[in-house]
């Protein structure tokens, strides 16, 4: 009985002690959730409803076609040649950026020498521009009176020119895709333990085996992520493109022309859906390699 009498006087002690944190817990989370109201409603307003229309909307008939719009873009070569050039161009821009800017961040964060900050604010600096800025940049290059025409006319009397086609919205994309890498991959190695790297080469790694086996896993993540950035945001430029020349078949310019050209909704509105469920694809699978514990410290 001593004994019983002993325990029930805890279980009281512990059950009186428990509803402390859970209202201290619910004190603190209606703030929470009236902090979330704006966004929440915001969200719902201006992306959940329309988007939500626009997949009802792709699929209505195609004024082309006579077929549902999302059907029209699986049998007509038109669309699925302007959705591969769209994959592709994205895809290339996304490597080349993180390969050649992968390593000028590197660099960059690892070196210090006189002009650095200068350096750095230059090649930062194409993030201010907007596409239309960048678009008109390449023409001032590899367009009909770029430099480069000038110079080919000069010294080969013909005029070279690659403004106007995929080549030249390779060019702008990467423009301003290398700064976002730049900025991601100096903040990523910032964070890197110097020590793995002292220890590599202790045992003795050579500096690739260090850069192979200890800085590319390290920052690995970095690369995912602002890789999946440059390729979703090449996805779905317009300005740059629109600037060089509405002749080329990419997606932005496709849904461009069916929504004002040809009055077609269903058909822009489906494009609209395959290029944002391909681009938060893309946004999703980085993500989850890059929080996979990629470059985890053991």
């Amino acid at each position: 009985m001593s004994a019983v009498s002993q325990q029930r006087p805890q279980a009281g002690a512990a059950s009186s002690r428990t509803p402390v944190p859970t209202a201290a817990l619910r004190g603190l989370g209606h703030p929470a959730l009236w902090a979330l109201v704006p966004a929440l409603t915001l969200f719902c307003a201006f992306w959940l409803l329309p988007f939500a229309r626009l997949v009802l909307m792709g699929a209505e008939v195609d004024r082309g076609s006579g077929v549902s719009a999302y059907l029209a873009i699986l049998t007509h070569r038109q669309y699925l040649t302007s959705l591969a050039a769209t994959l592709g161009i994205s895809l290339v821009v996304s490597l080349a950026a993180v390969g050649i800017a992968g390593l000028a961040g590197f660099f960059l964060a690892r070196h210090r020498f006189a002009g650095k900050s200068l350096l750095v604010a230059s090649l930062t600096f194409p993030l201010a521009f907007p596409g239309v800025v960048v678009g008109f940049l390449v023409i001032m290059l590899g367009g009909r009176q770029g430099a480069l025409a000038q110079l080919s006319l000069w010294l080969f009397d013909e005029r070279w020119m690659f403004a106007y086609s995929l080549l030249g919205l390779f060019v702008g994309y990467l423009y301003f895709s290398i700064p976002r890498v730049i900025t991601t991959v100096m903040a990523a190695c910032d964070t890197l333990d110097r020590s793995l790297e002292e220890a590599a080469r202790s045992l003795g790694a050579s500096t690739w085996q260090v850069a192979r086996d200890v800085i590319v896993p390290g920052i690995a993540p970095a690369l995912l992520s602002t890789g999946a950035i440059c390729f979703a945001t090449s996805m779905g430029a317009f300005g740059t493109a629109f600037t060089l020349g509405t002749r080329m078949s990419i997606l932005p310019l496709d849904i461009y022309g069916e929504f004002t050209n040809y009055a077609n909704f269903s058909m822009a509105a489906a494009l609209s859906v395959v290029l944002g469920v391909i681009t938060w694809i893309a946004l999703s699978v980085a993500r989850r390699l890059a929080g996979g514990g990629l470059g985890a410290p053991a």
